[in-house]
Formats: structure tokens, C-alpha cells, sequence
């Protein structure tokens, strides 16, 4: 048994849901290891919960289960606003979101993340919480993109940023993808506007918190 594996079995347990979703991207889907993993999903909902954010965005829904793990934690009158880029995905994308008990609160954006942000952006209501977890190429584009709009005290949370542990081996970080994991990590590690803490779960979390 590994860690993970050991941590999963003593945390709270996925809904069937998202178990049967966890499944259909294995079994459907190219590159099934980019879907969110039980134990990350149980720790988004955690800190969707503790964070209450009343406005969230996500950058990249993939099959939909980090996007449904946001839903099932936010508090009563909260909205999720996910962009994903593939729209060979938005039909079943819809249909599972139109199954949430949670629909109406959840408004899915077929469009490129970075087209879509100042579109959804908003001066009167700025984000509580934004996760990145799109294109790893333009990861320090989103950020220095979302960062005016997410309130003092809000957080940004990165999906992804060990890059399957290319990051701790720069020999093998040379491809466009790490360079751009490896500029953001610095990007990050350097603000002197946010505490962060980078987590090593599954391919590496970070959260950003916005600074009063």
C-alpha cells in the first residue's frame, strides 16, 4: 500500500458520483491520469469548505470532477465559472453538470482560458477562489491574469506543478510544458503579495493566498 493509497482509505470517501465519473475517464478519455484523483478531490472540497468562496473560477474542466468537487463544497448562493478549451467536450460536459444537484450554480465556457478571463472578470466581485489547471505553457499567463481579480485574502490554487516530478530533475525539464511549470514556480515562490505553500500530493498543489 502506498502512502496515497493509505491516506485515501482514511479519508472521508468520494461519492458514488464521482467515482463512477473517476471511472468513465479511465475508461473514454486520452490522457486519464490529467482527471483530478479521489484524494485530491476530497482535500478541494476540504478547502472549498473552509475558504466559503462565493465566486469561483476554474481553468481547465478536463471531464468535469475537480469542477464537481468545487460545487459539492461551496456554500449555498456560490457560482463556479470553468473554462475548458476542447469543445469535442461540452456535450458531455453539460449533461454532467445538468445532473449536479448543484446545476444552476454551475456555468461551464467553452473558450481559451485566457480569451475568457477578462470576459468573466469582474470589478464589483472579484474572485474568492481561482484554480489553474489548464495549458502548462501559459501557467504564468493565467496568473499574472487572474491576480487583479481576486480579492485580498482569496486564494489561487495550481494544479500540477511538479510535473510529474520533472521539476526535481531539471535534466529532464527542457520541453515547453516544464519550462513553463518551472518559470511559474518561480513566478510564485518570488511575489512578495501572497503566502504559498506547495504541497506534494499527487503531481504537486500549490495555494496561494492573497495578502490583505
Amino acid at each position: 500500500m502506498t502512502a496515497e493509497e493509505y491516506c485515501t482509505a482514511h479519508s472521508s470517501a468520494e461519492p458514488d458520483t464521482l467515482a463512477r465519473l473517476y471511472r468513465h475517464t479511465y475508461l473514454t478519455r486520452l490522457y486519464p491520469h490529467m482527471c483530478c484523483e479521489p484524494l485530491q478531490g476530497r482535500l478541494l472540497v476540504m478547502l472549498t469548505r473552509m475558504i466559503a468562496p462565493r465566486r469561483i473560477l476554474e481553468l481547465g474542466t478536463f471531464s468535469g470532477y475537480s469542477t464537481l468537487c468545487f460545487a459539492e463544497g461551496m456554500p449555498a448562493g456560490s457560482v463556479i465559472d470553468t473554462v475548458e478549451i476542447d469543445d469535442e467536450a461540452e456535450d458531455g460536459l453539460r449533461e454532467l453538470f445538468a445532473a449536479s444537484p448543484r446545476a444552476a450554480d454551475i456555468r461551464l465556457h467553452i473558450d481559451d482560458a485566457l480569451d475568457a478571463i477578462p470576459a468573466l472578470a469582474s470589478p464589483d466581485s472579484p474572485w474568492d477562489l481561482v484554480y489553474i489547471d489548464a495549458n502548462k505553457r501559459l501557467y504564468c499567463d493565467y496568473y499574472r491574469a487572474v491576480r487583479p481579480h481576486v480579492r485580498p485574502g482569496g486564494y489561487i490554487l495550481a494544479d500540477n506543478v511538479l510535473w510529474g516530478g520533472k521539476m526535481l530533475s531539471p535534466d529532464e525539464a527542457r520541453d515547453a510544458q516544464s519550462r513553463g511549470i518551472a518559470e511559474f514556480n518561480a513566478m510564485v515562490a518570488a511575489d512578495p503579495a501572497v503566502d504559498k505553500v506547495m504541497l506534494p500530493l499527487r503531481d504537486g498543489l500549490t495555494l496561494i493566498r492573497i495578502k490583505p
